[in-house]
């Protein structure tokens, strides 16, 4: 996948995609960054061929490569680039032109699953958009939406592929959603991401500019590749409302856990969070004190919130940054399927439960299909944002950025929530913790510049800002 998501429209790169849709393998991370950064011709060919051998793949193998792009003005040139990369290397390939990032997923997934008894869907665009809308319908049986949602699209790929997935929608009039899609310029590439789009969400704290959305009226924003998402209203006091990752994810562990205790699976089906250490620590408290679930804190970082989320029956991970997903285990999937009702009301939650295992992209985080599993959930509870808002009331947090001389001397364990080395800083900042009323902080190296990032919470904003400004001046006397 050609894009570089949420980053400005000059940036351009590639996501890889493993064979079953979902994120590349880690182990082929160090090939692929040896690969990119070969410092001749010659060295490319020649780690090309030896690892081809260790992979004991055959020369005559034939490979099968598709690929698609955003709508970065450099996307054209990459993919000459690819393509005369591919004639070379003789292997086959799809152009998929443009897409979203979770749609090249999902295709990928069901081009290698075809004709087998793990079948996804149909390969294809219109297949994707297909499968999404059949299922919103049959989760929404006897259900109604209320009001309206206003998605910014980030000026990217997203805009355009929502509104096309909204012709495959029933209509406000039939009892479909009303989608208000904004931001989704694409004719002008200088403004992807430009003051919209999640991230802008997410670090400013305040909806886009461009925003004009009435107080308690939902809305979202999606990135650039339309791979993340976050919820946001005004209050009607005027004051800004984030519904992040961490509400998502609490939305749907809830829901889901419902679903299946209602079925009769609640001892058959074992739901989890997965969250990083950046997770809001009253979220964590909302899923095991509220929910009931079990919480499983993993490194920073997609892959590894994916694979811990794939040792539950049912795992549910968001970032706070929007991007995560559902993933069904292949035994849910069975007695989710073959559960027999013993009653009307048995019978219609496993019609739901059913219906969200095909909304959901399980592949990877998936904007739209997130977005319309927000909106069935609301519906079934008679929620608006605000009730949403009220399920738990997030800490006051800080993130602060402390240049250091060498990164790599900080070394984190225990989900990057503690510091192994330098030696001492640890008990350091649990020292300084233990001052605070629900204090908690940590600190982790950038993995891409000389920075510490330092996250703190406490239980009023200025004991978080105290907080948070001890433990960078202790990280900044330990890297010099």
């Amino acid at each position: 996948m050609i894009t570089a998501s949420h980053n400005p429209p000059d940036d351009n790169g590639i996501k890889l995609i493993d064979p079953m849709g979902e994120m590349l393998e880690e182990s082929w991370e160090a090939e692929a960054t040896t690969l990119a950064n070969a410092p001749s011709d010659e060295d490319l060919v020649e780690h090309y061929i030896k690892l081809a051998e260790e992979s004991q793949v055959h020369p005559d193998t034939i490979a099968n490569v598709i690929f698609a792009r955003d709508t970065r003005a450099s996307g054209a040139h990459f993919v000459s680039i690819l393509t005369q990369a591919l004639k070379v290397t003789k292997a086959e390939y799809t152009d998929y032109k443009l897409l979203t990032t979770p749609q090249l997923h999902y295709i990928t997934r069901c081009l290698n699953t075809k004709g087998t008894i793990y079948e996804y869907g149909t390969p294809s665009e219109k297949g994707y958009y297909e499968k999404v809308a059949s299922s919103l319908k049959t989760a929404m049986q006897g259900r109604q939406f209320s009001g309206s949602v206003t998605v910014d699209c980030a000026n990217g790929v997203g805009g355009p592929k929502l509104r096309e997935l909204i012709k495959h929608l029933s209509s406000p009039s039939e009892g479909g959603l009303e989608i208000k899609v904004v931001n989704d310029d694409v004719l002008k590439p200088e403004r992807l991401n430009h003051q919209c789009g999640a991230d802008f969400v997410k670090t400013n704290q305040r909806a886009p500019p461009s925003s004009h959305a009435s107080p308690l009226t939902r809305c979202a924003s999606l990135d650039g590749d339309a791979d993340r998402i976050v919820y946001y209203f005004n209050d009607s006091d005027g004051s800004f409302r984030l519904l992040d990752g961490d509400r998502i994810a609490t939305l749907a562990a809830s829901f889901i856990g419902d679903l299946a205790r209602s079925a009769g699976l609640g001892e058959k089906l074992k739901v989890g969070v997965v969250q990083t250490a950046y997770a809001n620590g009253a979220a964590t408290a909302y899923v095991n004190q509220d929910l009931r679930l079990p919480v499983v804190c993993t490194n920073t970082g997609v892959k590894h919130l994916h694979h811990a989320a794939t040792k539950f029956d049912v795992g549910v991970y968001f970032e706070a940054n929007g991007h995560g997903t559902v993933v069904f285990s292949e035994l849910a999937l069975k007695r989710i399927g073959k559960t027999e009702p013993h009653s009307p009301a048995q019978f219609s939650v496993l019609e739901t439960l059913r219906a969200l295992t095909a909304l959901i992209n399980q592949t990877v985080g998936d904007a739209l299909s997130d977005l319309l599993l927000v909106e069935v959930i609301l519906a079934h509870k008679g929620w608006g944002p605000k009730e949403w808002d009220l399920t738990y009331t997030d800490l006051p947090n800080r993130l602060v950025r402390v240049e250091v001389a060498d990164r790599s001397i900080f070394k984190a364990v225990d989900a990057e929530r503690k510091l192994e080395s330098p030696p001492g800083v640890q008990a350091q900042i649990d020292a300084a913790v233990g001052k605070f009323k629900n204090g908690r902080s940590f600190a982790r190296a950038s993995g891409t510049e000389d920075a510490v990032r330092v996250y703190a919470e406490a239980a009023t904003r200025s004991e978080t800002e105290d907080l948070a400004q001890k433990v960078a001046t202790i990280v900044r006397q330990a890297g010099g």
